[in-house]
């Protein structure tokens, strides 16, 4: 099932089952795990915002989970089903980013299927979330599974705010008009988030790291709420030869100038 967006732009879903929007007009093939999201789609919109800087050297395929996520999956059994997808789609190894919730598949997908990947960055992600995020997705997930679409939408939103300065002083209000916003396209079920945020939750790989073989580039911020500068450390760390790219003051997910040169010399090494 194929939509045409663009000229150079595409959405639909993969034969194994995932949506996928696609990008770029690059010779090379980018596959971007995506990160937590209430819905199994994909925006093209926030898709470009994130990763247009890759369009001109690769085509980026930024691809979710797939739907009907069976009671006790883990992000083991989901990195599966990316293998099987990079298997069908593509002709392997291709590089991949793993983006947040994307990031701890795709720690897995790079211990368990090495042969598939040819590099490996790891984007506002870790072997672990920090107990913080971990309480907050599963309030994410318990308000969304009660229907309660503005109240987790304002939830995250406000995660992505300032935690100090003026633009404290409105956090509430704007993260009440976020969650309205947002949950005006609610999903009308929440089982395939549930499922995701529990196997996340119980993701604890930092003994695995040492099984990643693949050149790994692991780039976040230091002020991410989601983990911390000490958790990206640890993971660069434990991955063989891996390399760290921390942006001061920064926050969830990584981004500008800087971060976008990092990548794109690291992939074309």
């Amino acid at each position: 099932m194929l939509t045409k967006a663009r000229s150079n732009s595409s959405s639909g879903i993969f034969r194994g089952g995932l949506p996928y929007t696609r990008f770029g007009n690059g010779p090379r093939p980018l596959v971007v795990f995506a990160g937590l999201g209430a819905e199994n789609t994909v925006s093209p919109r926030m898709a470009r915002i994130m990763y247009r800087f890759l369009g001109e050297a690769y085509t980026v395929s930024l691809v979710t989970r797939r739907p009907g996520l069976p009671e006790g999956c883990t992000l083991a059994d989901m990195a599966d089903d990316y293998a099987t997808m990079i298997t069908q789609e593509f002709t392997p190894p291709v590089d991949v980013i793993g983006v947040s919730t994307g990031g701890s598949i795709a720690l897995h997908f790079a211990a368990d299927h090495p042969d598939l990947v040819r590099r490996l960055v790891l984007h506002s992600s870790a072997h672990s979330l920090n107990d913080h995020a971990k309480q907050l997705q599963l309030e994410f997930a318990r308000l969304g599974a009660a229907g309660r679409w503005r109240a987790a939408f304002a939830l995250m939103a406000r995660t992505m705010l300032p935690r100090s300065g003026p633009l404290n002083f409105f956090a509430r209000p704007l993260t009440q008009v976020a969650g309205w916003l947002m949950s005006r396209g609610a999903p009308k079920g929440a089982s395939d988030l549930v499922v995701t945020v529990q196997a996340e939750d119980a993701l604890a790989f930092r003994d695995r790291l040492s099984e990643i073989r693949v050149p790994t580039l692991v780039a976040g911020g230091t002020e991410d709420p989601f983990y911390s500068a000490g958790l990206f450390r640890e993971t660069a760390e434990g991955i063989p030869g891996a390399r760290l790219a921390l942006y001061e003051g920064m926050g969830h997910a990584a981004h500008g100038k800087q971060f976008h040169r990092d990548v794109l010399a690291f992939l074309a090494e």
